[in-house]
């Protein structure tokens, strides 16, 4: 699948981050919605209900990709929440404009309910759980008996559940989640993700409980246009 998106006048950052929010009708924002449909086409005897977006290394756009997703599976009818799971260098609270005070860290240990901790987005349909402070032991929690439970309780409430996570070469979360989650995205960067790691961290998906639903290359400037392009699979 493809996203093309022409230079346009000069947007804030958060309305470059949210496309499919700000400009729904985008070409973007439409390809967005092919990844959705391919995520759906995916699975033929069972919706998932789970999925989570990672990338080898830092900076590859996997916050970005989930925030959208998350807005155009709500824009299809979802009640869908996005959770920070990346509890080391959190982001989505940033891209939505919340303060991170409170959020997963403080669900999963005990502090608060998962129904006071979510945050509205402004999409309707998309509640939003941001990451809270960061702990010492981000692992650890992912893997409690804490976050069984939150499963289940988000399940109660929710169609989908999409998480952020932290690149799964740089340390163990995104492999924990994985093993938790129905099904799995890997965001690799035109130009900056190499071969190897790029295959190492689909192979760690691979080994995984979960499914590796694809793959999404981020940031590749096609030669003849001023479009750039994304393929997942």
């Amino acid at each position: 699948m493809s996203v093309f998106k022409r230079k346009s006048k000069p947007m804030n950052s958060n309305s470059r981050k949210l496309i499919a929010k700000a400009n729904p009708k985008s070409p973007v924002s439409e390809q967005y919605r092919t990844i959705r449909t391919n995520i759906q086409f995916s699975s033929v005897d069972q919706e998932y209900r789970s999925i989570m977006v990672t990338s080898g290394g830092p900076g590859e756009g996997k916050s970005t990709t989930a925030a959208n997703l998350a807005i155009v599976f709500a824009q299809q009818g979802k009640t869908v929440l996005l959770v920070d799971a990346d509890m080391r260098k959190p982001t989505v609270h940033y891209t939505f404009n919340f303060p991170n005070t409170t959020g997963l860290t403080n669900v999963l240990t005990r502090q608060i309910e998962l129904k006071e901790a979510v945050k509205d987005s402004g999409v309707d349909k998309l509640h939003i759980l941001s990451s809270g402070p960061i702990p010492p032991n981000p692992a650890e929690l992912l893997s409690s008996r804490a976050m069984e439970q939150f499963f289940v309780d988000a399940y109660e409430e929710y169609d989908l559940i999409l998480f952020d996570t932290p690149p799964v070469l740089v340390v163990t979360d995104a492999q924990i989640m994985a093993n938790q989650c129905q099904g799995s995205i890997l965001v690799v960067s035109s130009g900056k993700t190499e071969m190897e790691p790029a295959k190492k961290a689909k192979s760690l998906l691979e080994a995984t409980n979960g499914k590796l639903l694809g793959t999404v290359l981020n940031n590749k400037k096609s030669t003849e246009t001023d479009y750039y392009y994304y393929y997942g699979k």
